[in-house]
């Protein structure tokens, strides 16, 4: 038998012991050496922190330079209807990376660089030529979209006195304007709008082709003095006589105004098809932009009968 001071003892004895052990495995567990934790090296992490920025500078280099290429080389020879490449061949250049670093970096940096290396480069390529070539295409280094409708297109009638504006606001793409039975749209009818662009907003031509049931696809011209000698007429009008008549220049002197004569003795009852087509030399294309509308001139309901 054991007393129980001799077994006290044993007991607090182990206790020592495992606690001891214990103290000495996580000491050992927390050394960098047996964990396989390299000892810092000041020089060969400044010689890496050297060559990952020499890396970053060449790929900025290449991704400008390549950028250029694309924008005033690749971009003036290339159809608009195969200007697919214009990106996924400076996107694919990305392969190209590896082999100008080998091509200009020192060995001293090449044995700096691995497969992370490569990625990271990847990256900064990708993003740095779509910002560039952001800049490159817009104004005013570049200009590769036609202008827009500034806001709404209408059409008035001209009898002489004041434009008398349509109802309806053309913002679905067609105007209807009711006029009595057995009678036609009179006077001179002009289609009115105006265009935007973020430059040359006065370099822009266009061509409104009409087509309905008494002459198809007639081509007809933007006349270059009605806004500017009717001003206070369209002006008048639209505030006057018809206050729905939208704001067709909501930009003031940065659209340029259109006006096109549709016809000069009015328009029957029907529907008249426009196909509008807006181009303008663009840097480095020609920049086009079409539109189609739709006029119908409809009788209006005869009254319902009193009985």
């Amino acid at each position: 038998m054991v007393d129980l001071n001799t077994a006290m003892a044993a007991a607090s004895a182990e206790q020592k012991r495992r606690s001891a052990d214990g103290t000495q495995e996580r000491k050992k567990r927390r050394t960098g050496k047996d964990m396989g934790i390299e000892a810092f090296d000041p020089v060969t992490y400044v010689a890496k922190e050297r060559a990952d920025t020499a890396s970053m500078w060449l790929v900025l280099t290449f991704s400008a330079v390549v950028s250029l290429l694309m924008r005033y080389v690749l971009m003036p020879n290339t159809d608009q209807a195969k200007s697919d490449i214009l990106y996924l061949l400076p996107i694919a250049a990305i392969v190209l990376i590896p082999q100008v670093h080998r091509m200009i970096m020192p060995e001293r940096f090449m044995e700096h660089y691995t497969k992370g290396t490569w990625f990271k480069s990847g990256f900064l390529h990708l993003f740095t030529f779509l910002a560039l070539s952001f800049m490159l295409v817009n104004p005013p280094l570049g200009d590769i979209v036609a202008p827009q409708l500034a806001s709404q297109w209408t059409i008035v009638t001209d009898e002489g006195g004041d434009l008398v504006y349509a109802d309806d606001s053309g913002k679905d793409g067609t105007i209807t304007w009711t006029v009595e039975r057995d009678a036609s749209l009179e006077g001179e009818i002009w289609l009115l709008f105006g265009l935007a662009d973020n430059v040359n907003s006065d370099g822009a031509e266009v061509v409104v082709q009409l087509d309905n049931n008494e002459q198809s696809d007639s081509i007809l011209t933007a006349n270059e003095t009605f806004w500017e000698l009717n001003s206070e007429r369209i002006n008048e009008g639209r505030t006057l006589d018809n206050r729905s008549a939208p704001n067709l220049l909501p930009h003031g002197d940065s659209d340029q105004p259109f006006a096109v004569m549709l016809s000069s003795d009015g328009l029957n009852v029907g529907v008249h098809e426009l196909t509008v087509t807006i181009t303008e030399d663009g840097d480095p294309w020609e920049n086009a932009r079409e539109y189609t509308w739709t006029i119908r001139i409809v009788e209006e309901l005869p009254e319902p009968d009193a009985s």
